[in-house]
């Protein structure tokens, strides 16, 4: 197995692990949403409330578009189908759980949580994503899963399940 910093790609490493995030053990993936949801959390508080679900819509775009130039760089670099240390695709996925999402930590737990199980257990046609090549596979899977939680989410919401 190659490592795909050391075969010509580091900047699309860099974006692909999340800074790095993407080598931390055990569950990369888990790593890579919980930075995301600690991260997004921060930027949050500072984008007024009526424009947060567009900035989360906007950031989450732009994360899945970086990401499958930058994970279709490492998987043709590393020679891996979907290397474990790429984790921008749950940035990605755990961005789209959090769009229109309040600003509270049950919400952010909640959304943590919803899209990792959905991104572990994923349902179809989430698993049959996974199938498409090479970045585009890597990604769109978790944006799927985030869609997943994204809707269970707003669910739990509307019906006042989560909040209070």
């Amino acid at each position: 197995m190659k490592d795909a910093a050391r075969v010509g790609a580091p900047f699309s490493t860099l974006i692909a692990t999340f800074g790095g995030i993407g080598y931390l053990r055990p569950g990369p993936g888990t790593w890579g949403s919980v930075a995301t949801v600690l991260l997004w959390a921060l930027i949050s508080w500072r984008i007024p409330p009526e424009a947060r679900s567009w900035a989360t819509i906007v950031a989450a775009t732009v994360v899945t578009l970086i990401g499958i130039l930058a994970a279709t760089r490492v998987v043709r670099s590393s020679g891996l189908k979907d290397p474990q240390f790429v984790v921008i695709d749950e940035v990605a996925g755990q961005l789209v759980a959090l769009i229109a999402v309040p600003l509270a930590w049950k919400t952010f737990l909640a959304g943590l949580i919803l899209f990792r199980v959905f991104d572990i257990v994923k349902p179809p046609p989430v698993r049959q994503l996974e199938r498409l090549p090479e970045g585009i596979g890597v990604v769109v899977d978790d944006v799927g899963a985030g869609l997943y939680a994204l809707l269970i989410m707003h669910l739990l919401l509307h019906f006042r399940l989560l909040i209070g």
